[in-house]
C-alpha cells in the first residue's frame, strides 16, 4: 500500500506566527487519517496546504509521489484531492443539484451528461436526493453539511480532507453523518478529517496524530493517541 499524500518538513507561518513547525506525516492509498489538537495548532493551515490553497514556506508536498507543493488549488482539485470547510459555503441561490454539478465539472467528468449522473449518484450516496431541486440557501445545517460533502466528492477525489465537518451538529445528527462517511470510506476514499468530536473521529479512523504549535506531538491508534500523556497534557493541562 503506497502513500498518497506525504508532507516532508513543512513550515508555514504568517507574520510571527509559526502555524506549522517542521510537520513530516504521511497519508497511505484507502488509510482514513484523524488529526487533533486545540484551537490553533495548525489543524486547517496543514488541510488548505494538501490542498493548495496555501503554500509552505519550507519543505514540500507529494501526492503520490508528485512534488505538487506549487500547484493550484484547482490543479489539486483535478489530480484527485477535495476537501470540505468548517463553516458550510454553498451558492445559496442555486440549488441542490446545481451545487453538486459544479463539484463534478471539476472532476473526471468527459460530458455534461456524464457529469449530471455523477451528481445524482453522489446526492443519493449522501442521502439528499430527494432535495435535489432545493435551494441550497433554504437547508438546515445538518443538510448543508452532507451537501458540502457530496460538492467535494463530485470531484470523484481519491483524497478527502473534511475541517470539522461535525462541528455544531446535535449528537443524533453527528451519529447520521459518521454513518455517511462510513459509505465513503467504502468507495475506497482517503480521509484526513480534522474534528473536536472525537468520538466521531474514533468510529472512522484508522490512525490518529495530535497537533499542537504546529508540530505533530504523537501519533498512532487511535485510542491510544487519546489516552497518551501527550494530549491528555495539551487538553487537561499538565497536571493531568
Amino acid at each position: 500500500m503506497g502513500s498518497v499524500i506525504e508532507l516532508e518538513g513543512v513550515s508555514k507561518s504568517f507574520g510571527s506566527l509559526q502555524a506549522l513547525d517542521d510537520l513530516s506525516l504521511q497519508l497511505d492509498e484507502g488509510e482514513a487519517l484523524g488529526v487533533v489538537g486545540p484551537n490553533g495548532a495548525g489543524k486547517t493551515t496543514m488541510l488548505s496546504l494538501i490542498a493548495g490553497s496555501l503554500h509552505p514556506d519550507r519543505g514540500r508536498i507529494l501526492f503520490c509521489g508528485r512534488d505538487v507543493t506549487r500547484v493550484s488549488p484547482h490543479g489539486h482539485c483535478r489530480l484527485g484531492i477535495a476537501r470540505t470547510f468548517q463553516i458550510p459555503r454553498p451558492f445559496g441561490g442555486m440549488t441542490v443539484f446545481e451545487n453538486v454539478l459544479v463539484g463534478a465539472s471539476f472532476g473526471p467528468a468527459g460530458s455534461d451528461g456524464e457529469a449530471e449522473e455523477i451528481a445524482v449518484g453522489v446526492l443519493a450516496d449522501v442521502g439528499l436526493l430527494r432535495k435535489a431541486n432545493t435551494l441550497a440557501g433554504s437547508l438546515p445545517l445538518l443538510e448543508r453539511k452532507r451537501l458540502e460533502l457530496a460538492r467535494a466528492l463530485a470531484a470523484r477525489p481519491r483524497v478527502l480532507l473534511l475541517d470539522e465537518i461535525a462541528g455544531g451538529l446535535t449528537e443524533p445528527e453527528v451519529l447520521e453523518l459518521v454513518a455517511t462517511i462510513r459509505k465513503v470510506r467504502a468507495a475506497s476514499v482517503s480521509l484526513v478529517w480534522i474534528e473536536h468530536i472525537v468520538h466521531a473521529l474514533l468510529a472512522v479512523v484508522d490512525r490518529l496524530v495530535a497537533l499542537d504549535f504546529g508540530r505533530k506531538i504523537v501519533e498512532g491508534d487511535p485510542q491510544a493517541v487519546m489516552a497518551s500523556p501527550e494530549v491528555r497534557s495539551v487538553y487537561l493541562g499538565a497536571g493531568a
